[in-house]
């Protein structure tokens, strides 16, 4: 069989594999599922009239801060969800399955695939859980046009596919899954310290720079853009960057370190 066709069909059974063990094992998705839940309900049903009047600088409109928060929440899901795709990683690499799969004829880079693309379609799968959530208590997304509708699903598919190979990466330097965790917590973190629960511009001055340089704050406004219809300004190529840059960085740094362990 030629590279391509052997590629294909081993990457394919690698995911069948990994869509497996999710089902089987859905109580780690459902734990990191919990945390953007529960943000979400906090935020708008304790925090939600005082955090729209701050916002707004005028009176309390709980709809509002909905329409603002759900799409911050949404990328966090997209953190947490990968988080598991590291811990998987360093289960494979930690429990002697890799090693046994290099003694068999498949394609090299198949188990790599097989997590990448199983975790994208649940991210995807988690998204649309929140998102629902969301949907329930009051989220519309009414001024956007079908454009802007598959030009966000592109985004939150593109920044998965980012987040992905980055935890793969921390998962195949991790020595066990409760290390790979927590070396993956800051895809869970950053968030927190972005414009997904207020606007940068409210933020102290020191504290700016923190929230505008990193990955999670451009790909926030420019989700809430499309899903709202507003203006995303310059934040759309710089989400795109970014996503393109961590893929390429997890994707040269996992392919690496796959390669080159002996294990």
């Amino acid at each position: 069989m030629s590279s391509l066709p052997l590629a294909v069909r081993d990457s394919s059974t690698m995911l069948r594999r990994n869509l497996l063990h999710a089902r089987r094992y859905p109580s780690l998705t459902l734990n990191l599922l919990l945390t953007p839940v529960m943000l979400l309900l906090l935020f708008v049903y304790v925090f939600g009239d005082v955090m729209s009047a701050g916002i707004g600088g005028g009176g309390a409109d709980r709809s509002a801060y909905i329409a603002y928060i759900v799409p911050g929440i949404l990328l966090m899901t997209i953190g947490g969800t990968t988080i598991g795709t590291a811990v998987s990683v360093s289960n494979d690499m930690t429990e002697g399955i890799i090693a046994r799969f290099r003694t068999m004829a498949i394609h090299r880079g198949s188990v790599i695939v097989g997590h990448v693309v199983g975790s994208v379609l649940q991210c995807v799968a988690s998204v649309v859980l929140v998102g629902a959530v969301g949907v329930a208590i009051g989220f519309r997304s009414t001024d956007a046009t079908p454009l802007e509708w598959v030009a966000a699903f592109g985004l939150l598919v593109l920044f998965s596919m980012a987040l992905t190979w980055i935890a793969v990466g921390m998962g195949l330097v991790s020595p066990s899954a409760e290390a790979a965790s927590n070396n993956a917590t800051p895809l869970i973190l950053l968030p927190l310290l972005s414009s997904a629960f207020i606007p940068v511009d409210t933020m102290p001055g020191w504290f700016r720079p923190i929230a505008e340089y990193q990955p999670f704050t451009p790909a926030i406004e420019t989700l809430r853009g499309l899903l709202l219809g507003t203006e995303i300004g310059h934040n759309g190529w710089l989400a795109v960057a970014w996503c393109v840059g961590l893929t390429v960085l997890g994707y040269v740094w996992s392919t690496s370190k796959f390669n080159s362990d002996p294990a």
